[in-house]
């Protein structure tokens, strides 16, 4: 089976985000005073061929961990859907 796996990656609460604070500090600049504490991510798309969603999950799983993320300073998240 095929699947379509999105992947959004963001920087973990509470540690700076500085690509954040740069948009945030943008907004301002251009008359958006109602906007703030602006988050800066990554998503990521990508179909998988697996014999299962579990499988699918876990390859998508393996690529975030060893390739992805930074898992000191990002979390991700998974979404699959069948194709």
């Amino acid at each position: 089976m095929k699947f379509a796996a999105e992947i959004e990656i963001m920087p973990k609460k509470g540690l700076l985000d500085p690509q954040g604070k740069a948009v945030t500090h943008s907004m301002l600049s251009i008359g958006l005073n109602n906007v703030q504490d602006v988050r800066v991510g990554k998503f990521i798309t990508m179909d998988i061929e697996a014999a299962d969603e579990q499988a699918a999950h876990a390859a998508a799983e393996t690529a975030c961990k060893k390739l992805l993320a930074n898992l000191i300073m990002e979390s991700y998240h998974i979404r699959l859907k069948a194709l």
